[in-house]
């Protein structure tokens, strides 16, 4: 470094220090509070159109400390009647469809689609699978009771960490409580835990987001290989 840039930085240094006997004033950060969580979340979901991103989903047993991951990639489009796409690619290759009241799941290995009718479970889709995408904060406090838990550094990001305890016997039924971990940047969830009554928890964390891209109507399609078979399964 040349003698007059270091004098420069030197002096920008000198410049930044507080004088000896001065106290310095740092400007302490205060978190948000749960209403503008809220509110920020809203936003988010006002420009919300398209979602995709590279998925972490697992199945944790509490009992014998099991842990059974898959790896994959979720494309979401919001809207009236929203569409879904799982795709796993290990360590079991599937790939699942919620589109119109209808799921489908594709199991590559045997050529099968299997096919679910969701109408009337399309409130379960839309509370666990959407949850923290495009949900707005009237509908969450409907159906949860909302506790913010605090903030946690996740991969570099700050998150808040919101509790949500179902309100509604048909949802307590399937889900004990559910954590959502919510970008403070995107406010959009980087990782949600879906809590079962007996203790066992479903962890599902996403990374690599990118919100509203244009998504062609064929990535809301079922990839089968010719001659798939398709069974409607109860």
């Amino acid at each position: 470094m040349k003698a007059r840039t270091f004098i420069v930085c030197l002096a920008l240094v000198v410049a930044a220090s507080p004088l000896p006997g001065t106290p310095r004033h740092n400007k302490v950060r205060v978190p948000p509070a749960l209403g503008e969580i809220l509110s920020r979340m809203d936003e988010a979901s006002k420009y919300l159109t398209t979602v995709s991103a590279s998925l972490e989903y697992t199945k944790v047993t509490v009992v014998v400390n099991d842990r059974s991951t898959d790896h994959g990639k979720l494309y979401f489009r919001n809207g009236k009647s929203p569409e879904i796409l799982l795709e796993f690619e290990d360590p079991d290759p599937k790939t699942i469809l919620f589109k119109k009241n209808k799921g489908e799941m594709y199991l590559p290995k045997i050529n099968q689609i299997q096919e679910y009718d969701l109408s009337h479970h399309s409130e379960l889709v839309q509370q666990f699978l959407l949850l923290g995408f495009g949900t707005d904060s009237n509908s969450l406090k409907k159906t949860y009771d909302v506790k913010l838990v605090g903030e946690e550094d996740v991969n570099g990001d700050t998150t808040a960490v919101l509790e949500l305890t179902p309100l509604k016997p048909s949802v307590a039924a399937q889900i004990a409580k559910v954590n959502l971990w919510i970008s403070e940047e995107s406010w959009l969830p980087v990782e949600q835990r879906f809590f079962e009554p007996g203790g066992d928890y479903l962890e599902t964390k996403y990374s690599s987001v990118i919100v509203n891209r244009a998504l062609p109507p064929s990535v809301f399609e079922i990839p089968a290989a010719k001659g798939a078979k398709r069974v409607k399964m109860g």
